[in-house]
């Protein structure tokens, strides 16, 4: 790794270094270099308010990402000898999305850990999907470059592995569009709406990302090859959070 990459990281003070240990012990992440951990929670937001020129964890998200989507596949390819391709992408693109990767942060309560601005901050930034999601890809993409792709593997999978097989041990062919619909009329007599968020990639492999709003509460965005697959997975999101509740 070359440190140079990382030379903007955010100063370290005693007491936020004992907060790092902490968060690599309770993590059990296998990482040396303190300063890029501590960028993987720099938020841009904290680098836009800082006194010093640091750097955010924008480039390492883009890293992690990648990292997370290599170590999902190769699990399920190892793991899952009977399923077909579209078997992966349907369960990879539940288990490395926004609501999985935020359950995931909330568990190792990333929030405490994260660098960012006094407006993000009030702002309820610390508890946002987006944010902590973001926040563990670059986390990911931390462990990656300081101690190499099997020992990220291992990192990621101790925590995805469960979400895999959360996922398998549900009917993930099921209708989850008609079955949000059915349960919004029962409960509220209300419809949800699906709204495309973005689509990236080349126009003949888009892909498409689609968020749903459930009686002003948004669950997503998911992503898919096609919008009605995206509608798909982000209504099951949406669906198994609202059962969970209900059953709580």
């Amino acid at each position: 790794m070359e440190s140079s990459l990382f030379k903007r990281a955010p100063a370290i003070s005693s007491e936020r270094e004992r907060e790092l240990l902490l968060f690599i012990e309770k993590s059990k992440m296998e990482i040396k270099d303190l300063s890029l951990l501590n960028l993987a929670f720099t938020h841009r937001s904290f680098a836009n308010e800082s006194n010093e020129l640091v750097d955010t964890n924008e480039r390492l998200e883009f890293l992690g990402d990648s990292v997370l989507g290599m170590c999902v596949a190769d699990w399920l390819f190892r793991n899952l000898p009977a399923k077909a391709e579209g078997d992966f992408s349907k369960i990879k693109s539940i288990v490395v999305s926004e609501d999985s990767l935020a359950m995931i942060a909330r568990s190792l309560e990333v929030d405490r850990y994260l660098l960012i601005g006094k407006g993000e901050e009030n702002s309820g930034g610390r508890k946002k999907k987006a944010l902590l999601a973001d926040c563990m890809e670059a986390i990911f993409a931390a462990c990656y470059l300081d101690s190499g792709f099997e020992a990220a593997k291992q990192f990621i999978m101790r925590y995805l592995e469960n979400q895999i097989r959360a996922v398998l041990e549900d009917d993930y062919h099921r209708d989850y569009k008609t079955a949000l619909q059915e349960y919004m009329q029962k409960r509220w007599r209300m419809v949800p709406t699906y709204t495309l968020v973005k689509k990236t990639g080349p126009e003949h492999d888009f892909t498409f990302y689609m968020q749903v709003d459930v009686n002003g509460q948004i669950f997503g965005p998911a992503q898919g090859r096609n919008k009605k697959q995206a509608e798909q997975l982000v209504a099951k999101l949406a669906y198994d959070q609202l059962v969970r509740l209900d059953k709580d």
